[in-house]
């Protein structure tokens, strides 16, 4: 109760001060003008805090949709004025160096205006909108705005009948956050254009729990490929943020879960390896459970026991959920890995991403997180992922689809 009651405080002294800048803009409109806006800015604050009580006192009931979308609005309501508030305290410096200078001043002396700026009040709405604007487009836009990448790999080691193979990527689908399937058809359709001798995913179907990608495993099992579709599974998929009743209700989850990628057709991989052929020449496919290097996830995986027997093969492709095992594991111990597929990040669904530049606050948690990295002759591509989780929408790293064109150097 103590925790509701300082969320609501905070909350309630944030709006209070983002209203001053409310306030000091609206000094000039005409009354019916100026009423209009301070009613239709705390009718806005109090659905937010009514919203937020709500959502504090049903904590751990079912999420749905509507309440989902909600949050996330919320989310980016908070955000804004968050965004609002820095530029109001910057105005607040400012006056309060003014207001010391007047007080150091003789009677006879001018002295400063240290009532708020309105250009600064202006400033720090402008500036709170940008925020705002942006992520409801990721809402509404990004989230489902897939993007193809291609990415052409040339490799010296690579069996010539593997010249133009051919492999698609997709990755962090987080079932439970998509309200139907609708936008997973439009990625099915997507995926199968593309025509891929090969689909792999690499981990994270779910947020939580197995039943959340039951509605859609028929959507699912539609992705086809003439070599198969394999998978693996993320540190999600595990239901380690659930709060089981025993030990073994959280393993039938797994197991279902574990069946729910098999109902679908793809073949799983869990600490294991596939071949592949073409024209007699062969390839290994190498699939780990999740291992992480950082933030403490755990570390499922045996890559050892994926690799074992795959020693003859001249060319070696390992899915494995967190880019973190490459420089934990992978490129310290097995050097003839050739190509490590991976996911995770998300890009954090945020950031700036153009040619030649790109930047998320993720990257200062992770070494490796989008897009392609190379050590040597070793390779590894993060895809930032299919779907989203927490945040319902993407900014600059939107849903990508990676097809990948393995050449012979």
């Amino acid at each position: 109760m103590t925790r509701l009651i300082i969320t609501l405080i905070l909350v309630l002294v944030i709006d209070i001060y983002v209203f001053q800048a409310v306030r000091t803009v609206a000094a000039g409109f005409t009354p019916g003008a100026k009423k209009a806006a301070f009613i239709v800015y705390w009718a806005i604050s109090l659905f937010t805090l009514g919203t937020l009580l709500l959502a504090l006192l049903t904590r751990g009931s079912a999420p749905n949709p509507m309440r989902m979308q909600v949050a996330n609005v919320l989310f980016i309501l908070f955000v804004s004025k968050v965004v609002i508030v820095l530029f109001l305290f910057l105005d607040d410096l400012v006056r309060l160096v003014q207001w010391l200078s007047n007080t150091m001043r003789g009677p006879d002396q001018p002295k400063f205006d240290v009532s708020r700026h309105k250009f600064m009040s202006q400033l720090a709405l402008i500036m709170g909108a940008l925020p705002f604007a942006t992520l409801i487009w990721g809402m509404v836009k990004g989230a489902y705005d897939y993007q193809v990448k291609k990415v052409t790999l040339r490799f010296p080691n690579l069996p010539p009948a593997f010249d133009g193979f051919r492999l698609l990527q997709i990755t962090d689908m987080h079932s439970g956050s998509f309200h139907s399937a609708e936008p997973l058809e439009k990625a099915v359709a997507i995926i199968n254009q593309q025509a891929a001798d090969v689909v792999v995913f690499t981990g994270d179907i779910v947020n939580n729990v197995a039943s959340e990608v039951e509605p859609y495993i028929p959507t699912l099992a539609k992705i086809k490929a003439k070599n198969g579709v394999f998978s693996i599974l993320g540190n999600h998929d595990y239901g380690d943020y659930v709060a089981w009743e025993s030990r073994e209700a959280k393993m039938e989850n797994l197991n279902t879960l574990v069946g729910h990628h098999r109902r679908a057709g793809w073949d799983i991989l869990l600490n294991e390896h596939r071949v592949l052929e073409r024209n007699g020449q062969q390839i290994a496919l190498l699939g780990v459970e999740n291992w992480g290097h950082r933030m403490n996830f755990p570390k499922y995986g045996i890559l050892s026991k994926a690799y074992a027997g795959t020693e003859k093969y001249p060319f070696k492709i390992l899915l494995s959920h967190d880019p973190s095992h490459w420089d934990g594991e992978v490129n310290i111990k097995y050097p003839d890995i050739d190509l490590m597929l991976s996911g995770h990040t998300h890009g954090m669904q945020f950031g700036v991403n153009i040619p030649g530049w790109k930047w998320s606050p993720v990257q200062y948690v992770y070494k490796q997180w989008a897009g392609l990295y190379q050590k040597g002759r070793q390779y590894l591509y993060v895809n930032v992922g299919l779907g989203f989780l927490g945040y319902h929408g993407r900014v600059g790293f939107l849903p990508e689809i990676t097809v990948f064109e393995f050449k012979r150097a």
